[in-house]
């Protein structure tokens, strides 16, 4: 958004938002001459990996028995995580996939507040690049479970060939190899992209629209940039329910595809 708000039309007011404002310039942190430069994406998921582990190892610095704010904040994200979703959905077994999805949790409502944040005011997850990669580790991760407990064969069964009658399995074991082995790492991360990308537009409509009536020569015109701007601060209320929303959306899916993928057995 800082980005949009330097750059001027001809007409001195600002270019209305599209897709090339999630392709940002490269950031030269020595200079264009001197290589390797990097992305305002990957300054973020570098500033959001080093923020954690910080957080969370001087969060167990020192662990008391009655925690302090930060201990108490740290085991709170992991109790959610370990008893409200992965034991909850995957059941007894789940306490081992408990860091993962905790960590994933903690990743993604971390990137996806960047988009609220001034002078940040981009979530990395509004590039497609980024839930992808999130989307594969799980894609991997829930596969390696089911094969590690069931086999290779056994566990394809299971997931191509559900209990029903043998004479529609020429129609049943494509679907549900498309669906289970093909899909899910698609519509998982692209759900999380289009909610960070179309949210981020949003925002920056309202943000823009106030500047362009606020230009106007007309008075009333002109009077109506600050219900855009009221807008834009309303909506950013609303975006962060919805990075903490797509946060425990992304982490409960892959609970239930591990759950799907260990306790299935046909």
């Amino acid at each position: 958004m800082i980005e949009q708000l330097t750059v001027l039309a001809k007409d001195d007011l600002p270019f209305p938002p599209s897709v090339e404002d999630f392709f940002l310039p490269a950031i030269y942190p020595w200079g264009e001459a001197n290589s390797p430069w990097v992305t305002k994406f990957t300054v973020l998921i570098w500033l959001a990996v080093a923020a954690l582990i910080a957080f969370f190892l001087l969060a167990y610095r020192k662990p008391k028995l009655v925690p302090t704010r930060g201990q108490w904040m740290a085991e709170s994200v992991y109790g959610f995580a370990r008893d409200n979703v992965a034991k909850e959905i995957i059941g007894h077994e789940g306490v081992r996939f408990a860091p993962y999805l905790a960590t994933l949790f903690s990743f993604i409502l971390l990137t996806n507040i960047f988009g609220i944040i001034p002078f940040i005011q981009i979530s990395p997850m509004s590039h497609i690049a980024f839930p992808a990669f999130l989307a594969i580790i799980s894609y991997v991760l829930y596969n390696a479970a089911g094969i590690k407990k069931h086999g290779f064969w056994r566990y394809l069964k299971s997931q191509t060939m559900p209990p029903a009658p043998k004479v529609l399995y020429p129609l049943l074991i494509p679907l549900e190899f498309f669906s289970n082995l093909v899909l899910r790492p698609f519509t998982l991360a692209l759900r999380l992209f289009a909610n960070m990308f179309a949210g981020h537009i949003i925002l920056l409509v309202f943000t823009l629209s106030g500047f362009v009536l606020l230009a106007s020569d007309n008075f009333f015109i002109k009077a109506m940039s600050p219900f855009a701007w009221l807008m834009a601060i309303i909506l950013t209320l609303f975006e962060l329910l919805v990075a903490v929303l797509q946060a425990y959306v992304f982490t409960l899916l892959t609970a239930v595809y591990v759950q799907t993928s260990i306790a299935t057995d046909h």
